[in-house]
């Protein structure tokens, strides 16, 4: 049997042989895409069924780091706003958390650092077609949400980041049974240093199950929603609402 990781690098390899024009009118197809909407939530639905909703993504050995963890999405965001966190090294960033909580929180990024810290090593699939392993260290998510106090009517959590681009503001989404996973994590820390620039620092989401541009950079605010309807175009993500990419990104 072929995973589902396997495939997409298949399907990445493959990509340099079609033609572009000829991808974009399949992909505007509203017969095409509806199929492709509905096989992205039997693929959900069937992951969820079949495997232990805690269980781990592989996690590697200090000598499997690879040499270079490349940078995906933006590079560093744009504008005075970031540029001047970053000269008084995020010593003024918060993170919000609010929404559908009972205690909203503001956080320092040296008070997330003192929280109970989870480290692993594991491997980012980029849907461009290449993967590296790297240290990641930070706090684990299920510890900001229980100090925040979800309600009840909380579904899904929105990340909303730094970065801006053309369309609007990046964000993106995971559903509850994603953000109380162990290995799902705001990491500050990756290889043992401060997180790069080009990495997300001060903090970027670490969702272990999903392909990396779930993986949210630069986060800023989180939000808990009952629905993704009323944010950005409605489908839980930047790259989702403009590029149609799958909300649901599981490995």
């Amino acid at each position: 049997m072929i995973s589902r990781r396997k495939l997409i690098g298949s399907l990445a390899a493959g990509a340099g042989g079609l033609i572009l024009s000829g991808c974009n009118r399949i992909n505007a197809d509203p017969r095409v895409r509806s199929m492709l909407q509905s096989a992205e939530g039997l693929t959900m639905r069937a992951q969820r069924l079949i495997t232990d909703r805690t269980a781990l993504a592989r996690e590697f050995d200090a000598a499997d780091l690879s040499p270079l963890f490349r940078s995906n999405g933006t590079r560093k965001p744009a504008g005075t706003a970031y540029e001047t966190h970053l000269r008084a090294g995020f010593a003024d960033w918060r993170l919000v958390v609010d929404g559908l909580v009972a205690r909203p929180l503001s956080l320092s990024l040296g008070q997330i650092r003192s929280l109970p810290r989870r480290t692993q090593i594991t491997r980012h699939d980029c849907v461009e077609g290449w993967s590296a392993i790297g240290q990641w260290t930070g706090a684990p998510l299920k510890l900001l949400l229980d100090m925040a106090g979800l309600r009840s009517s909380a579904r899904y959590l929105i990340f909303h980041c730094a970065d801006r681009y053309a369309q609007g503001d990046y964000y993106e989404s995971i559903d509850l049974i994603d953000a109380f996973h162990p290995q799902t994590i705001l990491a500050w820390g990756l290889n043992g240093q401060p997180l790069p620039v080009g990495n997300g620092a001060p903090l970027r989401l670490r969702v272990e199950r999903q392909l990396g541009y779930k993986h949210a950079k630069y986060v800023q605010r989180i939000e808990a929603v009952e629905s993704l309807s009323a944010h950005g175009r409605g489908k839980g993500g930047y790259w989702e609402d403009y590029y149609d990419y799958a909300w649901y990104a599981g490995i």
